[in-house]
Order: C-alpha cells, then structure tokens, then sequence
C-alpha cells in the first residue's frame, strides 16, 4: 500500500505560493518549492509526489481560504450593523478580490492564471458551486432579518449565480480593473444586481410613439 502523505499546513502553502509568485509555475522545481519551507526536497516527498500536486494543493488552500475569510467578514459587517449591499460587498471583494490583489504583485500572473485553468478546473468548479449554494443559504437568512426583499420571480440561487457571474466579469474585465479599484468596482456591481439601475418605462416610448404615428398616417393615405 502506497504510504499516506502528510497534511501540510495553511503556513507552509503559504510559503509555497509565494514561491510560485516569485519564480513561475514553469521555473519551479520541488527544490526550489522544498527551500522554500526550509525543506529538504526529500521531506517534501512525503507531502506531495510532484510539482502538479503542489500546485492543485496551493489552488485549493487559497480558494478555500476565500470563502472562509469571505464569509467571515461579511458576517462580521453584518454583526455591526452593516445593510445588505454592505454585506455582499465585503463576501465578494473577498472571495474574488484577495488573490487578485496579491497575485498582481507578481511577474508571473497570466503564466499562473493559465495553469490554474489547465490544471485545476475540477477545484475551480466546485468552489464556484459550493460559494453559490452558501451564498444562496445566506440571502435567506438576510431576507428572513428584514435585510432584503426578494421579488417573487427571482431566487435566492438565481441572485447568488448572478453576484458570482459578475464579479467573474470584474475580474475578466479588459482593460482589467486596477487592483485598488476592484472594491469599488464589486460594490458597484453588486448595487446594480440588488437595486438595479434603470427602470422599464411605464408608457411609450418616443420613438414607439412616432412610429405608431407614421403608420397611422400611411394608412390614412
């Protein structure tokens, strides 16, 4: 039977996802990551068994961190008096908004970006599920404090895809959004989802109005 590989700790990925900032996944060797724990590559052996692995392991440790202190601080604005759009605000500029600031900082960026889309799909599309259905669970709970209203056309799952789907599109953006901006730019983004930002007329338009006009008048003619 193989042996069972040690679990290595939130410090330790740490100090291996700097690595990856700092030389790239390509450059990387399990050297390199094993010096960067004060590691003999040998005693890294016995918590990883390739470069693949480590790498798979620091995209689940920093997704996973995401949601937690994502979560948490939401939870936290909501405990100081904090409203709905408050709320959402922080979970997203959290969960979406820290490794993009941090990554920034590195040479590396799109190299990294494309890995995590190459290697990682699988982590990738199980934390987008699960931050929805969490997401999901605590709009109700917000509904239920009196802290949002939802209309009767539209669930609590439909608005927590449509917060994640846009702050995917912040994140997409091109130009990209600068990183001191990306705050701003999830608040923005989840005002427009909860509140909206235009109205649907409630008579005709104008140019409704003219055309029903001209037709009026061909067929008088």
């Amino acid at each position: 039977m193989p042996k069972k590989k040690l679990q290595p700790s939130p410090a330790m990925l740490l100090h291996m996802e700097q690595a990856l900032f700092t030389h790239g996944y390509s450059d990387l060797t399990m050297e390199r990551f094993a010096k960067a724990c004060n590691f003999s590559r040998r005693a890294l052996y016995f918590y990883f068994s390739s470069k693949p692995e480590v790498f798979r392991a620091i995209v689940r440790f920093r997704n996973d961190l995401g949601l937690t202190t994502g979560f948490a601080a939401g939870r936290k604005r909501w405990s100081e008096g904090g409203n709905a759009l408050e709320i959402l605000a922080d979970i997203i500029n959290i969960r979406y908004g820290d490794l993009r600031r941090i990554a920034h900082t590195s040479p590396h960026q799109v190299e990294l970006n494309a890995e995590v889309f190459r290697r990682c799909t699988d982590i990738v599309r199980d934390v987008a599920i699960y931050f929805e259905g969490e997401l999901a669970k605590l709009i109700l709970e917000l509904q239920r404090d009196g802290l949002l209203h939802l209309r009767r056309d539209v669930t609590a799952e439909q608005l927590a895809q449509a917060l994640a789907n846009g702050a995917r599109g912040v994140n997409q953006r091109i130009p990209a959004v600068a990183p001191e901006e990306l705050e701003n730019r999830y608040r923005d983004m989840c005002r427009f989802i909860l509140y909206g930002c235009a109205e649907m007329p409630a008579t005709q338009s104008r140019r409704q109005r003219n055309t029903i006009t001209r037709k009026s008048e061909r067929k008088r003619t």
